[in-house]
């Protein structure tokens, strides 16, 4: 009898958590379609469908808004998904895609790619921006990498804790900062510019050639983040505890983190700096359906995308018919929203 109230009380159990992320699933769909809608061209719905559309409202939809979704949908969830891993192998409800440094080694990359090599950015029309995209998300990429990538050796060779990992993310994110600081001093104006509107996150930037590279990428490394759930489960216990259920606790941890870091550095390196995305969805999820990794990780990766694509909506109707980086009002909606989790514990 007891068995089977166990049995029925599990059930009921992931009944309840199946039915939030469906619930998520079908609100970013409707805020998708409530994107499409939105800009100063109206939408034809037959350029949806190939069908007798005009030419202009065929390039809107295919070329201006739709990659612009699915970059909100990628970028959104490829950035919850590795807060949510950070934050359980670090053992840290602070820690972020941003707290390794992967962010701020991506802006140095592409301050050095502009401002010191000269290369990716130029003027059109009176307007100084990114006009060869490819060499500046390459610099972008390997910056992010390089940062993530001395953070892993360090923990590797020297066998530092989570705590210490952070704290070397800590010493990173300083390090790039200033260097980044040095470019900015010492390079010309139209330089400067080009390098402060790559730091606006912006998800008009990615066409469907880098949304193809992200798409693949996200995909592969989401599945092992996927496959890592049941031993994510076992690290929330701690590392004693992981060990005991046959867990290999540094190479799960160094592993994740590496995946974390290359999905985060992938997304900045195409759309530039959004924050907060991966600090608090994570939280969000957790306040709802709880602390096991096998929903965590799909939840936050769809709340990622939901609120994503949410700001940009946003960022496109507060002061329409300009758009706002959505970066800007990421960071500008999570401070107050983080400040109110941490009231509320």
């Amino acid at each position: 009898m007891n068995m089977s109230r166990v049995g029925v009380q599990y059930r009921q159990h992931v009944r309840r958590r199946l039915t939030f992320i469906g619930l998520l699933a079908l609100a970013t769909v409707l805020v998708a379609g409530w994107s499409l809608q939105v800009g100063p061209y109206p939408l034809d719905w037959r350029a949806l469908w190939g069908r007798e559309a005009s030419s202009t409202a065929t390039v809107v939809l295919w070329h201006l808004r739709v990659p612009r979704i699915v970059a909100a949908l990628l970028v959104g969830s490829a950035l919850a998904m590795a807060g949510a891993v950070m934050q359980c192998v670090l053992r840290n409800p602070l820690a972020s895609p941003f707290t390794l440094g992967v962010s701020q080694g991506a802006m140095f990359g592409a301050a050095f790619v502009i401002g010191v090599l000269g290369v990716g950015w130029g003027e059109s029309s009176g307007y100084i921006g990114i006009r060869e995209p490819m060499p500046v998300v390459t610099g972008a990429l390997t910056g992010a990498l390089l940062g993530m990538g001395v953070i892993l050796l360090l923990a590797q060779t020297r066998g530092l804790t989570p705590e210490a990992i952070v704290l070397a993310g800590v010493a990173m994110s300083s390090l790039f900062t200033a260097a980044t600081t040095l470019i900015q001093y010492f390079t010309e104006e139209e330089a400067l510019v080009a390098i402060v509107y790559w730091t606006f996150g912006d998800l008009g930037r990615a066409g469907w050639r880098e949304l193809g590279w992200l798409g693949g990428i996200s995909l592969v490394l989401g599945m092992y983040l996927l496959s890592q759930r049941w031993s994510l489960n076992a690290l929330e216990s701690g590392d004693e505890v992981a060990r005991s259920l046959g867990v290999h606790v540094t190479r799960v941890r160094l592993f994740t983190l590496l995946a974390a870091g290359i999905l985060t550095a992938v997304s900045v390196a195409f759309v530039g700096i959004i924050g907060f995305v991966g600090l608090i969805c994570p939280h969000l999820v957790r306040l709802v359906i709880g602390g096991d990794y096998r929903f965590v990780l799909p939840a936050s990766a769809l709340m990622g995308a939901f609120l994503l694509l949410l700001a940009d909506v946003g960022a496109r109707l507060v002061i329409a018919p300009e758009v706002l980086p959505v970066g800007v009002l990421t960071s500008f909606l999570g401070a107050p929203m983080f400040l109110y989790l941490l009231s509320r514990r």
